[in-house]
């Protein structure tokens, strides 16, 4: 039997086309395997680093295929070690053990830093019915939470909080999460659908990348701080519990001292209870690359960890005021899981795979501690 290996880089989006590739061998008879006759690289090369550890990998194997979000140099740089495959269209694969449900591809945003518009084209929407089935299929084989996937889920194109309400109303005892939000989209009408539907969880990821209105502006992203500070503020008024992460990008190209420091003070003013904090990475073929006034290395590292340290200390502090209360969990694995607002939670217990009333006995920096009822 062929045996076959994927390596994946990216985002839950990336994972998402590794499993129905995986599901596409299979079905022609190759098995998983760490010792493989061909290796798959699924990348998403918005930043620099996949890059490199892709191409890294690319070189240790000899039968190489690589796909994905590939720029045209990444395309030349991988060639001389693997094919590359410009991706086809994976909707129609259906993996047995998912729970991750794209329901949109590519992007129409044109943010200045981002490759995405050029490896995945502009925005394509799935139909709901094809969506609705999949859901299905994946709830009656066990799956406990849905992640419904796309670049921008919130502009997707058959109005998406209609298709919370339609998955939602699906028989089951499961949960609903999705990935990712553009300010711009975040309307009324979603706000409403996470804070009324019983299954759709009180987590989400509203990507600011800067606090700074000149930043904003050179990112091409179509909203002020103060509109983005006002959306985040009803949000935490609307929906009980919610947990608010975002995405933020250090050392943009022209980021002066003060631009940074207006990011740290929305950090003090929102308090995110997670952020996902990069240092800013030029892509070929996107205009930040041109962008005069790059960041040296060093002054991006340490703008990092004065963001982490801050983001630290405010995710402690939140934790903290949840200590005492009841909530419900999904169990994972080794007595690991998470809460319906997406907080990591350790348990005195195993329970793989279910849903769990928890007291939460103990705040961490990143998650929480708590005992089964």
């Amino acid at each position: 039997m062929k045996k076959y290996k994927i390596i994946t880089y990216g985002c839950l989006a990336n994972h998402s086309d590794s499993e129905r590739i995986a599901k596409k061998l299979e079905d022609q008879g190759y098995s998983k395997s760490e010792n493989p006759d061909l290796v798959i690289i699924n990348i998403c090369s918005i930043r620099q680093a996949a890059v490199d550890r892709a191409f890294a990998q690319a070189k240790k194997y000899k039968n190489v295929i690589v796909t994905g979000c590939l720029l045209k140099s990444d395309y030349d740089k991988f060639t001389k070690y693997a094919k590359i495959v410009k991706k086809e269209n994976l909707f129609s694969v259906k993996p047995k053990n998912s729970c991750l449900i794209p329901i949109m591809t590519g992007c129409n945003n044109f943010c200045s830093y981002c490759v995405v518009p050029y490896t995945r084209g502009r925005e394509y929407s799935r139909p709901p019915k094809e969506i609705i089935d999949e859901a299905k299929l994946f709830i009656n084989n066990g799956a406990k939470e849905i992640w419904l996937l796309g670049q921008n889920v919130n502009s997707y194109k058959y109005d998406f909080p209609k298709l919370l309400y339609k998955i939602n109303s699906i028989p089951g005892d499961f949960w609903i999460r999705f990935l990712s939000s553009h300010p711009k989209d975040m309307g009324n009408d979603l706000i409403k659908s996470i804070r009324d539907l019983p299954k759709v969880t009180e987590y989400i990821n509203l990507a600011v990348q800067s606090g700074d209105n000149e930043i904003l502006k050179k990112m091409n992203r179509n909203y002020s701080i103060e509109e983005y500070k006002k959306l985040a503020l009803k949000i935490k008024r609307e929906i009980p519990n919610v947990c608010l992460s975002t995405d933020i990008i250090v050392g943009f190209p022209g980021e002066t001292k003060k631009a940074f420091q207006n990011t740290v003070k929305l950090f003090k003013e929102i308090e995110f209870d997670m952020a996902y904090i990069s240092k800013y990475s030029p892509r070929p073929g996107t205009l930040a690359s041109k962008m005069k006034n790059q960041i040296t290395f060093e002054e991006k590292s340490r703008r990092y960890s004065e963001l982490n340290n801050l983001l630290k200390k405010i995710s402690l502090k939140r934790n903290k005021q949840l200590i005492g209360q009841e909530t419900r969990a999904l169990i994972n694995n080794n007595f690991i899981g998470k809460t319906k607002n997406f907080k990591t939670i350790k348990v005195n217990g195993s329970s793989n795979n279910s849903f769990v009333d928890v007291k939460i006995t103990k705040a961490l920096i990143w998650g929480l501690s708590g005992k089964i009822k």
